[in-house]
């Protein structure tokens, strides 16, 4: 249904008499002064969820607390780094572009691991040469890279081993990432991951300082990631076994759930870090292992649900359906090229008329973008008020994860602006494409 629903928007979202709020900024003065299609992101609830991951990982694990990593893949930008360096957490980048926006903001190397199954020697280098705390390989070809590239530049890297645990995540195939048939990591069934540490232990440029691993996204229960645990605890202890040391750390991963739609329920950060914690010790304790320190990957838990994206209705038009039956096309100014996700793997959103109350009846609505593509679906059923026409705004929620980060220019579309919003302000922090910009790379 089309109606505000608080679980699903930034905490700092309201429908204040007949208009959508964010921050403390109506919609339509927003959309007035930035245009549309249009990020906006809630800053004080960004700094709140990502401060509410850190300590609940510091209450649960104590002293044996690592780092929260934010993922840049969900959406970096440099303000974004600037939030995420005030937050006291780490950044998880996976391309030398995500490494570029933190050297950009002087951010910490040393809350800095890179990720990618693909990594070039180029990115490997860049790492190495800022200083990044740890890297997490991913192949045996990856192994050699950055052992040589170490070695070259006379340093001796920190790395992880990603391994694949033969997890079953219960979300997408798309995001589901630590089954065996995947490009990710080093399976723990078929021997490879313990073959990679056997090959790390003779690279005297390459110090292995733990085990990651990463099941998946949008997972809104803990048994996944307390199925991973139990495995690479027993992998930690096999490595106690043979080198008669242990490994002092423990990354853990994310893919927590948020809600989109009502109904769903963002994962409590406390709630699924305890019942993590109490596994690990359980764990340690039967093998006889020192707790090592625990690290995680909230991914889209951070931005995912602080964010809303504005968009102008430009055309409606009535479809006949099969029985006399009728559906309502409703097209607005972006699509596909700033949410790839209901048209990659189904995501499904909540939509509502941020400028005005809906007036009449609601009737059988689709969403629809302005490509090319009859599957440039953004929302493909929703009940919204009949009344909807040109020129209304509509507030889709919980767009901060993927939608700008996957933007794109299909039929050179010019990607939108990100506005952040606090305490009654809104200041650009992404300005919008231009055509100029689209023509600037040609020759």
């Amino acid at each position: 249904m089309s109606a505000f629903d608080p679980a699903v928007f930034s905490s700092n979202s309201s429908f204040d008499f007949d208009h959508l709020t964010i921050g403390g900024v109506s919609a339509t003065e927003l959309v007035a002064e930035f245009g549309t299609p249009l990020f906006v992101v809630d800053e004080a609830d960004f700094l709140a969820r990502a401060a509410a991951w850190k300590n609940a990982l510091e209450t649960a694990f104590g002293d044996r607390a690592g780092t929260v990593y934010y993922a840049a893949k969900a959406f970096i930008s440099k303000e974004i780094a600037r939030w995420v360096n005030r937050a006291g957490i780490g950044l998880d980048v996976c391309t030398g572009g995500e490494l570029a926006v933190a050297q950009a903001v002087e951010f910490s190397p040393t809350r800095i691991e890179m990720h990618g199954n693909n990594k070039s020697e180029a990115e490997i280098t860049l790492a190495i040469e800022f200083g990044v705390n740890s890297i997490v390989v991913d192949s045996f070809n990856e192994i050699e890279r950055v052992g040589r590239i170490a070695e070259q530049l006379g340093k001796r890297q920190r790395v992880l081993i990603r391994v694949t645990p033969g997890v079953e995540a219960h979300t997408h195939e798309f995001i589901s990432t630590a089954h065996e048939d995947v490009k990710f990591g080093f399976s723990l069934a078929s021997g490879a991951a313990w073959a990679a540490i056997l090959e790390i232990s003779q690279c005297a440029s390459l110090e292995l300082v733990g085990l990651h691993s990463h099941i998946g996204s949008q997972i809104f229960n803990s048994e996944g990631f307390a199925a991973a645990a139990r495995k690479l605890i027993g992998l930690l202890s096999r490595y106690r076994n043979y080198f008669s040391r242990e490994l002092p750390e423990l990354d853990l991963g994310g893919g927590y759930g948020i809600a989109y739609v009502p109904g769903e329920v963002t994962l409590d950060p406390h709630k699924v870090l305890k019942e993590l914690a109490a596994v690990v010790q359980d764990e340690c304790t039967t093998a006889k292992l020192a707790i090592p320190k625990i690290s995680i990957e909230p991914g889209r838990a951070i931005v995912g649900p602080t964010t809303t994206t504005l968009y102008t209705v430009g055309t409606t038009k009535e479809v006949e359906l099969d029985g006399g039956l009728t559906r309502r096309y409703i097209a607005v100014d972006g699509g596909m090229s700033d949410n790839i996700r209901p048209a990659l793997y189904g995501a499904e959103y909540l939509a509502i008329i941020a400028n005005r109350l809906p007036l009449g009846p609601n009737c059988n609505s689709r969403i629809v973008g302005k490509h090319c593509e009859s599957g440039d679906i953004l929302i493909r059923e929703i009940q919204l008020s009949e009344s909807t026409q040109a020129g209304d705004l509509i507030a889709i929620p919980a767009t901060g994860a993927y939608g700008r980060s996957m933007a794109s220019n299909y039929n050179h579309l010019p990607r939108p602006a990100v506005v952040a919003v606090i305490d009654g302000k809104a200041r650009l922090i992404v300005r919008r494409e231009s055509i100029a910009d689209l023509l600037a790379l040609e020759l």
